[in-house]
């Protein structure tokens, strides 16, 4: 049996918490940022964690962390 390869792409977008959890980037923070209020982009500059029902997909594509 070959050893299952990592997809690079979802590597470099998402990362696992402490608990186990996975983070991605939020959207909409690259331009078009001027009728963006500051709130807002503030908002989007924090990470989020990854919706239960594209978790599994996530971690498909990441078998090895």
């Amino acid at each position: 049996m070959p050893k299952i390869k990592t997809n690079r792409a979802a590597a470099k977008r998402f990362s696992t918490t402490g608990s186990g959890k996975l983070r991605r980037r939020k959207q909409n923070l690259r331009h078009i940022l001027t009728k963006k209020n500051a709130k807002r982009k503030r908002r989007l500059g924090q990470p989020d964690l990854v919706d239960s029902a594209n978790e599994k997909a996530v971690r498909r594509m990441l078998p090895n962390g």
